[in-house]
């Protein structure tokens, strides 16, 4: 059904190995916080790289009729998986914005969902590029299963901030911080989402 070395698997692919390896460098700088410059500079290359293959993506769309799977979902897939990126990035700049120095087992928890779900995408994004659409299913599962964490954590956490945190604007600071470590699980879910609405119309 679909064409070998897709130039669009391939690149989905490439998106995803990026991903995660910037969730990898996000969830060091978030376990071991050092220099915060060096943090979001890092991050906002692995974004400016994910923008690269987006633009890429969005390139051949505009010159293709024929596509393995729906243009629709080559480009919903595309910016999903961006999202999950930005929001990564953007947590990073925060850390170093507001000189968030040191970090919880609470933010540690997040970093480590956010690359659990990356490693659970890469793996998924294999899948598809070889036809495997069912067995994504589980992959699927496994990423809303993390999600489903994550807000059970947000709950926990923004408690703890209301209860522990006395100053305002520090209060206002973890508050965000961790809206945004959700927010970025909230788009790995979407991820997932996307791609069990391609296993449901090429199945």
């Amino acid at each position: 059904m679909f064409k070998k070395k897709d130039v669009f698997f391939t690149t989905l692919e490439s998106i995803s190995d990026n991903l995660l390896e910037a969730a990898q460098c996000f969830a060091k700088g978030i376990e071991q916080p050092g220099n915060l410059s060096d943090f979001a500079k890092k991050m906002k290359a692995y974004e400016n790289k994910g923008d690269s293959y987006t633009h890429f993506i969005y390139k051949e769309l505009n010159k293709t009729f024929i596509t393995p799977i729906e243009q629709s979902d080559i480009m919903a897939l595309t910016s999903a998986l961006d999202d999950v990126l930005d929001e990564m990035e953007a947590c990073a700049s925060r850390f170093e914005m507001y000189d968030i120095r040191t970090t919880d087992e609470h933010m540690k928890r997040f970093a480590g969902i956010l690359l659990e779900c990356s490693v659970e995408i890469q793996k998924v994004m294999r899948l598809l590029s070889t036809k495997k659409l069912l067995a994504m299913r589980e992959h699927c599962i496994r990423i809303n299963e993390l999600e489903n964490e994550a807000d059970d954590l947000l709950r926990v956490c923004i408690k703890n901030v209301f209860a522990e945190i006395k100053d305002p604007i520090e209060l206002i600071k973890r508050k965000e911080l961790f809206e945004m470590f959700e927010e970025a699980t909230d788009s790995c879910e979407r991820v997932a989402n996307m791609l069990e609405s391609v296993i449901m119309g090429n199945s």
